[in-house]
């Protein structure tokens, strides 16, 4: 049974760090080649002179231990929402606060 994000989220939280990455990873790993919508820790990110939220989706092409790769990959941007980054975007596991396994890329919702 596929449990919704946030209850796997919650199971995690009384595990010792080193079971959680690995757990994440294994969970990330077989979500490879899927789109994902990831949310990472920072409040706001810069981008060639952009400010925006830390809101990524794009299909997982990388899992390693310590990062996974996404691309192609869209920045969910208040005033570009769909905007399409030119490279590979490597995340560190560690910076992901929030994910969501097959995610429609096209999928609108509100940024503010």
């Amino acid at each position: 049974m596929k449990y919704p994000q946030y209850f796997y989220v919650e199971r995690m939280k009384g595990m010792e760090l080193q079971e959680r990455e690995d757990r994440l990873f294994r969970e990330l790993l077989n979500l490879k080649g899927e789109n994902i919508l990831i949310v990472t820790n920072s409040d706001q990110l810069n981008l060639f002179g952009q400010t925006f939220r830390p809101i990524f989706s794009g299909e997982i092409v990388e899992v390693e231990h310590g990062h996974l790769t996404l691309s192609p990959i869209t920045i969910k941007m208040v005033n570009a929402p769909f905007f399409k980054f030119p490279v590979p975007l490597s995340i560190p596991l560690e910076k992901i606060n929030h994910f969501t396994p097959n995610f429609d890329p096209n999928t609108r919702f509100p940024l503010t």
